[in-house]
């Protein structure tokens, strides 16, 4: 728990801080608690805030985890974009999906909190909340529409974002398969199930490789 005692922010700068203090503490009790076990009042006390000063900042658990996302997903895409801009055109999939991967594990805490988003938020935070999550999320998107588009010409429009879509959804299910309990863990050492052993690199560029095959081959004229 931060032991800090927060006193009005009276500039931008402070105002960040106090931000920043109760992103780190949400963060930390998301990830080791999940989100449905996680109160407010909990993340005032961690962050070294009182229930009454955290409502200067956010109004609910569901807001502060939404910026939380908000600003790592940001810094995902911009890094993701840049990398896509070493790409020539007609890059083989593989060389795509090495660069989502990359990208991914450069974010380490996106990986961590976007089992959440899907499981638990999106089902329990306000109509507001989403619909001001969900057009920042379109806005950053629609610029790696675009970069894609440059990369694979025949892959535009809604089939980019429906590109982004899907390997955001592998990436979750293979992070979430990847995270195994200690039972799990022994029981993929038997010879009988190291079939069914979760690898998430593998499994996710293998997966992104497969829906930019399958976009592709949807788009060709039927002969």
């Amino acid at each position: 728990m931060a032991n800090m005692n927060w006193q009005r922010a009276r500039t931008d700068e402070n105002k960040n801080a106090r931000k920043e203090a109760i992103y780190q503490a949400a963060f930390t009790l998301f990830k080791n608690n999940g989100y449905d076990k996680v109160s407010f009042n909990a993340i005032a006390v961690e962050a070294g805030f009182t229930k009454s000063n955290m409502y200067r900042y956010f109004s609910s658990k569901g807001e502060i985890f939404l910026n939380v996302f908000a600003d790592l997903f940001k810094k995902w895409a911009d890094d993701f974009s840049r990398q896509l801009q070493t790409l020539e055109q007609e890059v083989a999939a593989k060389a795509f999906a090495d660069i989502w991967l990359n990208s991914m594990l450069s974010q380490p805490k996106l990986l961590d909190l976007m089992p959440i988003l899907f499981t638990s938020l999106e089902r329990n935070s306000s109509f507001e909340e989403l619909l001001e999550f969900k057009r920042l999320s379109v806005n950053l998107l629609y610029g790696l529409t675009l970069d894609i588009t440059r990369i694979y010409p025949d892959i535009e429009g809604e089939q980019a974002f429906k590109l982004l879509n899907l390997s955001y959804a592998a990436t979750t299910n293979s992070w979430t398969a990847a995270m195994q309990s200690d039972a799990l863990t022994k029981l993929y050492q038997l010879d009988e199930f190291q079939a069914l052993k979760p690898d998430f690199e593998t499994d996710l560029t293998t997966s992104i490789e497969i829906i930019i095959k399958g976009l592709k081959a949807g788009n060709q004229p039927n002969e």
